[in-house]
């Protein structure tokens, strides 16, 4: 029986002793900086924080090459093995379809699954795909269940300045001059590809009662996982962490998300990653 393994990109934060425990394989996006290219990969936590920080020009992210896919799929499958690759929403970058021609450049058995999502909320599916990939599930059985996991995420977002948004056009322009006077706190939920503005307003406090008002919403739903990622300092993400843990019986990872997602956030940025039963 051929084995299956499992691809997604660096965009889905996730803990590098994971990544090893289940042989998941990441093809990592790159981000250039003032002309210097980076791996996503390779900046430790807190680095790229600091390159942004001190960039003259907002850093511009850039997905893996077809290439790359196409190499790393030809070398995963060279012992036979089939190959499930789950990447971030199409919405957000270019990646799953360089992933698509590379897997046709590779003459290999390879799925490419859109996740619909990015950060934890990917790696759900990922982790998820991988450890049945490990208990020998076959493709169909796995894809069945990546899918169910997609149907039972939400992925909510905390920003605290637009700038990066608005220089990165993904954000009209006026919006951006506006916000930037008014200190405006915006939390968007990812659904269909999108991000919805679901709350705004000033100060700290606006994440604090949307906090709560959440919280207060899972108190009759079953939650079978909870990741917080964050840009910037974790003292709000721990704070998060504090208020939803009783949700959960496993431990929420508190990460940081890595440099593509910060380059779209900009700094103190925040993401809740839910899973239901």
């Amino acid at each position: 029986m051929s084995t299956i393994k499992i691809v997604t990109d660096s965009s889905t934060t996730i803990e590098p002793s994971l990544v090893e425990e289940l042989g998941i394989t990441v093809v990592p996006l790159s981000v250039m900086v003032d002309g210097v290219v980076y791996s996503d990969s390779d900046l430790a936590e807190g680095q790229f924080l600091q390159l942004m920080r001190d960039s003259k020009n907002l850093p511009k992210t850039s997905q893996p090459p077809v290439g790359l896919f196409a190499e790393t799929f030809a070398n995963l499958a060279a012992d036979g093995s089939q190959i499930i690759a789950i990447l971030l929403s199409h919405a957000l970058s270019g990646t799953v379809e360089a992933a698509r021609q590379g897997a046709t450049l590779s003459g290999v058995d390879v799925t490419v699954i859109d996740s619909g999502f990015t950060d934890q909320a990917a790696k759900f599916q990922v982790v998820t795909a991988a450890r049945l990939a490990q208990a020998g599930a076959s493709k169909e059985e796995i894809l069945v269940a990546v899918e169910e996991v997609h149907q039972k995420t939400e992925l909510y977002i905390g920003i605290s300045t637009l700038e990066n948004l608005v220089k990165g056009g993904r954000i009209g322009r006026v919006t951006g001059l506006l916000s930037s006077l008014l200190n405006i706190r915006v939390i968007m939920e990812m659904t269909d590809h999108q991000l919805h503005p679901i709350t705004k307003g000033r100060g700290a406090k606006t994440f604090k009662k949307w906090l709560d008002e959440f919280a207060t919403g899972l108190v009759d739903k079953k939650v079978a996982e909870i990741g917080i990622s964050y840009a910037g300092a974790p003292d709000f993400a721990q704070e998060m962490k504090a208020v939803l843990q009783p949700f959960v019986v496993e431990d929420i990872s508190v990460l940081e998300t890595g440099s593509i997602i910060q380059t779209h956030t900009g700094e103190d940025a925040w993401a809740v990653l839910v899973r239901y039963e």
